[in-house]
């Protein structure tokens, strides 16, 4: 598909970007040219699926070519830090919405092996095939409603240089026989590299702050966030909407007054058969166990929740930091969309 001038709904989002711009920060608006600028970029993003000035160049017959377009992103002076906020505060308002969920995942993204001028570039597990890769790793914050889901905010994690290099060496000691008296100490964390925990709560604040009138009721993490620190912290900044995570097997609990692993606490009675509705509102088969444990990690009492699909051998455990919803609110709270549409078991609910 070939292009000269930007799609006229692209063209109508930005000018309506831009009224928002002025409106929320007088004087720093778009020109004319940076807003044509935009659009006729991301029309070239819509038609060519990637973000490479030569194929937008090659789009347009030659009528925009690649050194005038980087050009005016190198060098305009477009507020590129509220884009982002402004932008989602559009779409809020152009579909009328005032509550959600917030979805907080991490993506890893590969680039090329030598990569001197790519932002915050290292070494990343790659979990395709077990070995080590170059890119970058993001920390996303989405937001999920009745009606769309967007991204409302991200930011780059890069591990501390000093950390990484002091469990290599420690591991290679440890291999070794090495005693732990004889082993370097562990180097104090650098802030300059914050965890993806910080990272996450960051963004929240920063959400909260730019939409206090979004009210949210529910905030979803995977495994890698469920921490004490994160989960009251996420829930205080929003008034104590539910906190969902996942544990892991291994995590011990208190059960009668000793510390038991949450895979054997579970093990000792069997789940029971639900029907839930996942995206696109398909029901599932899934069997469900629950309780409300001190989990000894947290110096304090979560809902805990062991939950297994159809045809999976294994269970998955849930934890939330309210303790007053029911289990089926809790379990329908994994898939948002369907939950904010109020059905049983949904948000709507509390």
């Amino acid at each position: 598909m070939f292009l000269k001038t930007p799609l006229p709904f692209v063209k109508a989002f930005v000018d309506e970007l831009n009224t928002t711009l002025e409106t929320g920060q007088p004087g720093r608006g778009l020109s004319r040219l940076q807003r044509l600028w935009l659009a006729f970029c991301l029309t070239g993003i819509l038609v060519t699926n990637s973000v490479c000035w030569a194929r937008f160049e090659r789009a347009s017959l030659g009528a925009y070519s690649l050194a005038a377009l980087s050009w005016i992103f190198r060098n305009a002076k477009i507020p590129w830090e509220s884009l982002l906020q402004m932008s989602v505060t559009v779409i809020l308002r152009k579909y009328g919405l005032t509550q959600g969920a917030l979805a907080v995942d991490d993506s890893d993204k590969k680039r090329c092996k030598v990569t001197k001028r790519i932002f915050k570039a290292h070494t990343l597990k790659d979990k395709t095939s077990g070995g080590y890769i170059n890119g970058q790793s993001l920390v996303l914050l989405l937001l999920v409603t009745p009606v769309v889901t967007i991204p409302v905010g991200f930011s780059f994690y890069m591990p501390d240089p000093a950390l990484t290099a002091w469990k290599k060496a420690d591991q290679a000691l440890k291999t070794q026989g090495t005693p732990p008296k004889h082993r370097p100490p562990k180097p104090a964390r650098n802030p300059a590299y914050p965890t993806k925990q910080e990272l996450a709560l960051h963004l929240l604040e920063e959400f909260r702050r730019d939409h206090p009138t979004i009210m949210v009721k529910m905030i979803l993490a995977d495994a890698l966030y469920a921490t004490q620190q994160f989960m009251d912290q996420a829930s205080r900044l929003f008034g104590g909407p539910q906190v969902i995570s996942q544990l892991r097997k291994n995590q011990n609990v208190r059960f009668r007054g000793k510390l038991i692993r949450l895979e054997r606490y579970f093990t000792q009675s069997p789940g029971v058969p639900q029907t839930i509705k996942i995206r696109g509102e398909e029901e599932v088969r899934v069997s469900i166990n629950s309780a409300r444990l001190y989990i000894d990690a947290h110096h304090t009492k979560r809902f805990v929740i062991a939950l297994a699909y159809e045809n999976e051998s294994e269970s998955r455990y849930l934890v939330a930091s309210d303790l007053s919803w029911r289990t089926l609110d809790i379990v329908q709270g994994l898939h948002p969309q369907v939950a904010c549409r109020g059905v049983p078991g949904g948000l709507e609910s509390e």
